[in-house]
């Protein structure tokens, strides 16, 4: 279920916005996504997945956590953007850089077509 939006990271491209099936989202008044309703999560990662620099974290359990997670353990065990890493977008990207960039897609000389 989405737990954190950390604001320090964020860059307000509302791709978690757009990619969150359930609406979980609000855009703030800052330019910054709020969870709005958690509860309609459905911890699907998208929102994860599309974030350009780490800002979210979508913990595995269904239910929210009884204490909103340690934001310095969790980006040193490597799980702010771990979901995207294990999906394999936005390879090479730095954590945490303020910059948006979406999927690598393969350049057209590495495309094979059969």
């Amino acid at each position: 279920m989405i737990e954190i939006v950390l604001r320090d990271r964020c860059i307000a491209c509302d791709k978690c916005v757009e990619a969150c099936p359930t609406d979980v989202f609000v855009r703030g008044d800052d330019g910054v996504p709020l969870i709005a309703r958690q509860g309609d999560c459905q911890t699907c990662f998208m929102c994860e997945a599309y974030c350009p620099v780490d800002a979210l974290y979508v913990a595995p359990d269904a239910h929210p956590l009884p204490e909103p997670p340690d934001v310095t353990e969790l980006a040193e065990r490597g799980l702010l953007g771990g979901y995207r890493r294990q999906i394999g977008w936005g390879h090479g990207r730095t954590p945490g850089a303020r910059r948006a960039i979406g999927p690598v897609l393969p350049s057209t000389s590495q495309v094979i077509i059969s």
